[in-house]
């Protein structure tokens, strides 16, 4: 059997209505712990489902900062006012509660406020020295998994971005509260819904750090979200798919942290960094057409995984690949996404700067189970189109 190493966060929490006793959950964690900085969004404010969280934690003598200002993709000057806000506050515990943009800014937050390193001295891999303050991730989407991943992703400029791995960034407690799910509209539920699938797909199939660990994860990741999501969207108010949601995004998270992603998400990238699409929805529109073309090198691994996603699949391993794919196909057509790259506004004019970017995404392209050239990426947008 192959060697490999695994790593997560300590301790999750999934229990729908868990949020509503925040402040006594924390207090028994982190009993020394007063001045809290919680980081979130707008939008997510205006929701109302943070005041029952912020009241337990006020309830249970918590200092409470908020920072709201997180915006999609965030750029670096969000991740600089967080950290002034951090600093004066003196804060002692970081709590992320968002999508993945909240969250990562909570772990940069988390490591730098009582840092001597500066941003721009810790992107890359493993460039994080030191100790972080107390970190606690609470998603409020199912898609990215951040909240048990050790990665932040910053814009950097007009459309590049840059990503932070070190084991730091791993929170010390992620909870799963489906409560807080509710109010996501069906695309947002659908989008967010396919990112994650595909994290579970794309671990499975990861090229050089495939393990039996993220192999399992994932196999039970895309069970509960392919059972889970159309429900999810018809219903968002069906508390127990949203649940399953959250605990398939989370287990995706832990099996793609381990065994990174590969073509998919680099051919969205500079679909979302370019145009601006959201991620899942870019991860969706390319999806398919990874899969078959990927389907040359690792047919057996699509028709295992077509047998939780589509278990009356027949045939041989490229049937069953196949099936996979338009499965995922079908999951898009039936939550009403977006399928071409048309209906987002790209014409074919724009896949030659796509292919070129696509191109820089060496990390992600090295995990692939299959090379992929630039003419490659050209043609999967070509049909994506």
């Amino acid at each position: 059997m192959t060697s490999f190493s695994f790593s997560t966060v300590p301790t999750i929490l999934s229990a729908p209505g868990a949020t509503k006793e925040l402040g006594r959950e924390l207090r028994t964690r982190f009993p020394d712990a007063r001045r809290v900085l919680l980081v979130t969004d707008r939008g997510f404010l205006r929701t109302g489902l943070a005041d029952a969280p912020l009241a337990s934690l006020r309830a249970a003598m918590f200092h409470v900062e908020q920072f709201a200002d997180v915006l999609a993709d965030p750029p670096e000057h969000v991740i600089e006012e967080a950290l002034a806000v951090a600093r004066r506050h003196e804060t002692e515990l970081v709590i992320g509660l968002g999508g993945g943009s909240s969250m990562d800014v909570a772990k940069l937050v988390a490591v730098l406020t009582a840092s001597p390193q500066s941003l721009a001295e810790i992107y890359g891999v493993g460039n994080v020295r030191g100790e972080r303050l107390p970190l606690v991730q609470i998603p409020t989407t199912a898609g990215t998994g951040s909240e048990v991943t050790n990665i932040s992703i910053v814009t950097t400029g007009a459309t590049s971005k840059m990503g932070i791995v070190a084991s730091q960034l791993f929170a010390d407690l992620a909870i799963l509260d489906a409560e807080l799910t509710i109010g996501l509209p069906p695309a947002v539920t659908a989008a967010t819904g396919i990112d994650a699938m595909v994290h579970a797909i794309e671990a499975y199939t990861s090229k050089h750090k495939k393990n039996p660990l993220s192999d399992g994860l994932a196999r039970q990741a895309l069970g509960l979200l392919s059972r889970h999501l159309i429900r999810a969207c018809e219903n968002g108010h069906d508390l127990a798919a949203r649940q399953a949601m959250l605990l398939g995004a989370m287990l995706a998270g832990q099996a793609f942290t381990n065994a990174p992603v590969g073509a998919v998400h680099a051919l969205a990238y500079p679909i979302g960094g370019t145009f601006h699409v959201p991620h899942g929805l870019s991860n969706s529109l390319v999806l398919p057409h990874v899969l078959r073309f990927n389907a040359e090198a690792c047919a057996e691994q699509y028709a295992e995984l077509a047998t939780i996603v589509v278990p009356h699949a027949e045939g041989n391993a490229h049937i069953r690949a196949e099936a996979l794919a338009v499965a995922m196909q079908q999951f898009a057509t039936i939550t009403g996404l977006p399928r071409t790259l048309r209906q987002v506004g790209i014409v074919e004019s724009d896949l030659d700067l796509l292919a070129d970017d696509a191109m820089k995404q060496t990390r992600l392209l090295g995990n692939n189970p299959r090379p992929l050239t630039r003419e490659d990426a050209y043609a999967l947008y070509k049909l994506a189109l």
